[in-house]
C-alpha cells in the first residue's frame, strides 16, 4: 500500500489505521459477515465501518471488543494485540512533534512520526548507511548526489530533520536499532574520503551503545535474499505483534501493512543476518575500510 494520506472531512488514512482496519475487515470476511451486521453490533453506520476497515477513523476499544465478539474471536492475545494497535494508532493521530517545524519534508511525516513511537526498528540497507547512523556531512552528500531538489537550500532542512531523528538513540527510553548494511555502502564514497572517514568512526561509535546492533554483509556471500531491495521495519511492541515496514522505490514509498508482510520481512531480515558478519567482525571490517581512506 503506497504512503498516502487520504481524507474525507475529519479522516484521515494512517499506516497504523490500515493495519488495524485490514485486520478487522479480514475477520468480518472470514465469518461470512457483511458490514451492515457490524453496523448493527456497534450501533452506528455502514459508512462508519467502512471508514474504519479502511484506516480513516481512530477506533476505540468497546468498538475492538464488540467486533471481535461479533466475529467470534476468543483468544484473548488477539483481542489485547488489536486493543494495543488501536491505542497505538490514536496515539499516532494525536502526535504532535519536531517534524511540523519541516512543512518541505511533508511526505515523510509519517515515518517521523511512527519512528518517535517505535520502540524497536530494524533496517536493511543495499547502498548507504541507514539514516540513523548518519552524520550530518554524510547526509547532505547524499542529497546532493541524489539530484532530487529543485531548491539546494531545502537539504539543509533535510540534513537537520535526520540528525534531530536520532535523538531517539540517546533519549531516556532509547529505541533500540539493529541495522544491516551491504558492504558496498560502507565502501561508495559519498561525499569525498574525509566525509566517508568520519561516517565509518561514527558507525563506530554507535555500536558502543548496548541498544544499537550493526552487521554487514560482505561481498564474499554473493546472492542473498536481500538482493531486491531495501526496507525498514517498525516495531511498536513486542516482536510481531504491531509491526510495520516501510520500502523505498525510486517512484514511491511502500508501506507493507498486514502481519503476513511483516512477517515475511522479518524472515528475510532474519537470513540476511545469519548471513552478515558478527558484530565484532563488522567492526573490525568497516575499521579496515575507515583505515584504508
Amino acid at each position: 500500500m503506497t504512503d498516502r494520506r487520504a481524507s474525507r472531512g475529519a479522516t484521515v488514512s494512517t499506516v497504523l489505521g490500515r493495519r488495524l482496519g485490514g485486520e478487522l475487515l479480514r475477520m468480518r470476511e472470514a465469518c461470512g459477515l457483511r458490514q451492515p451486521r457490524a453496523a448493527e453490533a456497534l450501533t452506528s453506520s455502514v459508512a462508519k465501518v467502512a471508514k474504519m476497515e479502511r484506516g480513516l477513523v481512530p477506533i476505540r476499544d468497546p468498538d475492538i471488543r464488540a467486533l471481535c465478539h461479533l466475529y467470534g474471536v476468543r483468544d484473548e492475545a488477539t483481542v489485547d494485540r488489536l486493543l494495543k494497535l488501536a491505542k497505538a494508532d490514536r496515539d499516532r493521530r494525536k502526535a504532535k512533534g519536531w517534524w511540523d517545524q519541516y512543512p518541505q519534508l511533508e511526505a515523510m511525516a509519517e515515518y517521523f512520526a511512527l519512528e518517535e513511537m517505535a520502540v524497536q526498528i530494524r533496517a536493511w540497507e543495499l547502498s548507504f548507511v541507514p539514516g540513523l547512523l548518519q552524520t550530518s556531512d554524510y547526509a547532505r552528500a547524499l542529497a546532493v548526489g541524489n539530484h532530487d531538489w529543485d531548491d539546494i537550500e531545502e537539504i539543509e532542512p533535510f540534513v537537520e530533520a535526520r540528525m534531530r531523528r536520532q535523538t531517539r538513540l540517546t533519549s531516556e527510553h532509547p529505541l533500540r536499532l539493529w541495522a544491516i548494511m551491504h558492504e558496498a555502502a560502507l565502501r561508495q564514497l559519498v561525499g569525498g574520503r574525509d566525509v566517508m572517514r568520519a561516517q565509518l568512526g561514527r558507525l563506530l561509535e554507535m555500536t558502543e551503545l548496548p541498544h544499537v546492533r550493526v552487521q554487514v554483509l560482505p561481498y564474499r556471500v554473493g546472492a542473498h535474499p536481500g538482493m531486491t531491495s531495501a526496507f525498514t521495519v517498525l516495531s511498536f511492541g513486542e516482536p510481531g505483534a504491531l509491526d510495520v515496514v516501510r520500502t523505498d522505490t525510486l517512484a514511491v514509498k511502500l508501506w507493507s501493512e498486514s502481519e503476513p508482510d511483516a512477517q515475511r520481512h522479518l524472515d528475510v531480515f532474519d537470513r540476511i543476518a545469519r548471513l552478515s558478519l558478527a558484530q565484532h567482525d563488522s567492526n573490525k571490517l568497516i575499521d579496515n575500510i575507515r583505515k584504508g581512506l
